[in-house]
């Protein structure tokens, strides 16, 4: 089984739509494909979460999710207010290698790498599965600061970043956005492998999953989502 982690600059950077982009990329090319969301925030028990979002949009209907908190807080906050325990590093590693059987194992986490989603990060849990993580960025102003933190953070602790994903690129892109587009690899060291246009998330399922290879680097998809690998 392959594991990639996907992980944001902040939140609202576009994480969900990009997870379902990859699943749908990944079954296209014939892959088992089985997603987690460790911690889900802001819903009730009885309200559709990322997941389901997820299953909408990419077809995926294999799916993990560990704890839910109602308030739109991170994971951790929100567990203590509605007094539920905090997820554990060791039993969150333990759900995702029970997907053993699936090719791929897609793991979003909540908001930005530091977030913690119990008593760990995303970047704990990189750590823990040797798994690598792809950044979904922002397309506008302050993406630069944002990314570059985040991709030195990943650095500093031995985590392979797999590249760059461009969550939500406008229809009418500003000066900075263009710019960006530029800057991005060049104040990182790391290529954008994927770009996904603003709205996606609205799609019809038809389309969404016939149109998401396209927006992945062809030669990335290979190595990190076919199921060869």
């Amino acid at each position: 089984m392959s594991i990639l982690l996907i992980t944001g600059t902040s939140t609202d950077v576009g994480k969900t739509i990009v997870t379902a982009a990859l699943a749908a990329t990944a079954r296209a090319a014939g892959a088992e494909v089985a997603v987690c969301k460790p911690a889900q925030t802001g819903v009730t028990p009885d309200e559709p979460g990322d997941l389901e979002v997820i299953t909408r949009l990419s077809g995926v209907t294999r799916t993990v999710e560990l704890a839910r908190y109602p308030d739109p807080l991170a994971p951790d906050t929100a567990a203590r207010r509605c007094g539920q325990p905090l997820l554990t590093l060791s039993e969150t590693a333990a759900a995702i290698e029970a997907c053993g059987d699936a090719d791929l194992t897609l793991v979003e986490g909540a908001g930005g790498l530091l977030v913690r989603m119990g008593e760990f990060t995303l970047l704990d849990l990189a750590q823990k599965l040797d798994a690598p993580v792809v950044v979904v960025s922002a397309a506008g102003l302050g993406t630069l600061n944002h990314t570059e933190l985040t991709t030195r953070a990943l650095q500093s602790a031995g985590v392979h970043c797999a590249g760059l994903i461009i969550g939500s690129w406008p229809t009418h892109p500003d000066l900075a956005a263009e710019c960006n587009r530029t800057d991005l690899p060049a104040v990182t060291g790391l290529d954008i492998v994927g770009t996904l246009p603003e709205g996606a998330g609205t799609w019809p399922t038809p389309l969404f999953t016939t149109v998401a290879p396209n927006w992945f680097d062809p030669a990335w998809t290979a190595r990190h989502l076919h199921p060869a690998n």
